[in-house]
């Protein structure tokens, strides 16, 4: 029995920073989740991910990560991945660092 397909986003962690990025037109990776390419298609998603595999010079551990159409960009259908969206949950630094200021 097949999963049904799920539109999806391309996630991973930069190389380097370790910082969370999505795959974005183009082939970029972008640390802003509102520019990832919202895959709708199982065959369209599977191509983009197979490719992202092939970027270890650049990203670490790239997966498929369900989402769906928001008004300013794919929005995560997951709680782990809205968490990943707002970065670290120390809040001494990353995304969060200016909710604990103030």
């Amino acid at each position: 029995m097949s999963r049904r397909f799920t539109p999806s986003v391309i996630t991973a962690n930069a190389l380097l920073s370790g910082e969370v990025v999505w795959l974005s037109a183009g082939n970029e990776w972008t640390a802003s989740p509102n520019e990832a390419t919202l895959f709708t298609t199982p065959e369209a998603a599977d191509d983009r991910l197979e490719w992202a595999l092939t970027q270890a010079h650049a990203v670490v551990g790239p997966y498929l990560a369900a989402a769906k159409a928001g008004p300013d960009g794919p929005e995560p259908t997951h709680f782990r991945e809205a968490f990943r969206r707002r970065g670290p949950s120390n809040y001494a630094h990353g995304k969060q660092e200016a909710l604990c200021s103030g």
